[in-house]
């Protein structure tokens, strides 16, 4: 019998489903405690999958369904690892990580948005990564401040 009817494990289709690692921020992951719960649900949520995936008896199919699920296990326990849980900002007099704050742009546009972390950050839901340039320019920084943004500024209406 041919060897192109047989299903053998070869390195090459090992290869084509081995992902590489998604890529982990150099900046100290810090979280909200809500943030540090989305990531253990990640968690989970890509352990069962790996597990679901494991036991499909074709070993080339078992190969491509785990290869996402074991990429994203290796990530969020790493992220997991690695979070420190920042408390939530006890004064709303400046600008700090967990802070939900309002500008108002050039433009005339009030933008609110909560600065969270990395994995956290969702700007179509009002959240922004601590290490944006946005909240870079706004940490530290009071109601009233104008801060330059590229070509631009923004005035810090309220901070909560």
């Amino acid at each position: 019998m041919s060897v192109a009817f047989t299903k053998e494990e070869s390195s090459e289709t090992a290869a084509e489903t081995m992902l590489p690692d998604r890529p982990v921020s150099p900046h100290p992951n810090l979280v909200t405690e809500a943030g540090l719960k989305a990531l253990e649900e990640h968690l989970r949520l890509a352990r069962a999958a790996y597990e679901v995936a494991s036991v499909i008896e074709d070993v080339n199919e078992r190969r491509r369904q785990t290869a996402n699920p074991l990429r994203d296990t290796r990530y969020f326990a790493a992220r997991v690892g690695s979070a420190q849980v920042m408390a939530a900002p006890t004064s709303t007099d400046i600008v700090a990580f967990g802070s939900t704050v309002t500008f108002e742009r050039d433009d005339g546009r009030v933008q609110t948005y909560r600065i969270v972390g990395e994995d956290e950050a969702d700007p179509r839901a009002g959240s922004m990564s601590y290490v944006s340039p946005v909240a870079r320019a706004l940490m530290g920084k009071a109601v009233g401040d104008v801060v330059a943004i590229g070509d631009g500024e923004l005035e810090i209406v309220a901070i909560s």
